[in-house]
């Protein structure tokens, strides 16, 4: 008889009730001050490093090798045959390299480790349907087949208040920075589905032209089919609300959540200001 675990990590923003419902283990980042660490959302809660970062910008690292030693020993003194594990992108973070590694030195579990290549809602939505695929019955081999497919149907974009974190800390990637802050040009980033890397998706100039742009971003996305959709905020949240309900109202759209807000590790490098949305087509 199978007995499958889910696992997850604190990048993918999942709402605790979410948690409790499906019993998820979520591995938490650690944050990292010049004199202090935290782990994410356990001693630490996204406000706390927003409300923070003038006075210091933490660096971020993955959920230690003892935390993921510790679950997979747990896992398996309660009895668990099989573990689907899905991490923040490997094009952001080591944890998917990380997570396999540990995963080997379990083998009385037989797990699969997935690569999201995205980040947020757009890493959670994932854990959250194969949740729903085990409570409709389905088997740990049926899920595994299934998660590339739900993978694709993901999109992730989102804008951020100011380039400069992402910049700092060496997340820009394929986005350009430096003349586009003085000409007040704000991208509007994607993550590349195939390396799960940030992009400049559009850009536009200004504030508000760009949460504008994401809105019809959105809009474009919901006429191709019904998508669920996920509003997330990183310290924006009187824009984020905005966005949030008109989304809510829009066509196609037929499941529209508030995320909270997003973890530091993201929150960290994006800076505040986030407004993020996550589309995930409907079958």
């Amino acid at each position: 008889m199978e007995k499958i675990a889910l696992i997850t990590d604190t990048a993918a923003d999942l709402h605790d009730d979410v948690v409790e419902k499906y019993n998820i283990h979520v591995l938490p980042f650690r944050i990292i001050y010049k004199d202090r660490e935290y782990k994410d959302r356990i001693d630490i809660t996204p406000k706390e490093v927003y409300d923070n970062l003038d006075k210091e910008v933490p660096t971020s690292s993955l959920p230690s090798m003892q935390d993921m030693e510790d679950t997979f020993t747990k896992l398996e003194e309660e009895g668990y045959t099989h573990a689907i594990v899905v991490t923040l992108s490997s094009g952001l973070s080591g944890i998917y390299n990380a997570a396999k590694l540990v995963s080997e030195n379990h083998p009385t579990i037989k797990t699969y480790v997935c690569d999201s290549q995205s980040i947020s809602a757009g890493e959670g939505i994932i854990i959250e349907i194969c949740a729903e695929l085990m409570e409709e019955g389905k088997g740990f081999d049926e899920i595994v087949k299934e998660i590339p497919n739900i993978k694709n149907r993901i999109d992730v974009f989102f804008v951020v208040g100011t380039l400069e974190y992402l910049k700092r800390g060496g997340r820009i990637g394929k986005v350009s920075g430096t003349i586009g802050e003085l000409l007040n040009i704000k991208p509007i980033i994607g993550i590349d589905k195939n390396d799960g890397k940030y992009y400049t998706y559009d850009k536009v100039r200004g504030r508000k032209q760009s949460i504008n742009r994401l809105l019809e971003i959105v809009g474009t996305k919901l006429k191709e089919g019904k998508y669920r959709v996920r509003v997330m905020n990183g310290n924006a949240s009187e824009e984020t609300n905005k966005v949030f309900e008109k989304i809510k109202i829009m066509e196609n759209a037929v499941e529209v959540k508030l995320g909270g807000d997003i973890s530091p590790v993201s929150g960290v490098h994006s800076g505040p200001g986030l407004i993020g949305v996550v589309l995930i087509k409907e079958q």
